[in-house]
């Protein structure tokens, strides 16, 4: 699953994530690490993360779509 953090904070708050980043008080390496889905959030940043956009963890998340999983599924 990838967290669509870029997309959600733009919706929510139209901020960048270099202002969250701010917001959060992290380093922005931290947060595009988390948008570019090569690091996860702690269960704690997740949580600040979810309070500062006025989001729920439902919202930063992007299921795979069926289709797409029966495919891969088929053809491994």
């Amino acid at each position: 699953m990838k967290i669509k953090i870029k997309e959600t904070v733009k919706a929510k708050k139209g901020w960048s994530l270099y202002k969250l980043a701010k917001v959060l008080d992290l380093p922005q390496q931290t947060v595009y690490s988390w948008a570019s889905g090569r690091t996860q959030p702690s269960y704690e940043n997740m949580d600040r993360l979810c309070d500062a956009i006025g989001c729920s963890v439902g919202d930063l998340f992007e299921a795979e779509p069926v289709q797409q999983r029966f495919d891969f599924a088929v053809n491994q």
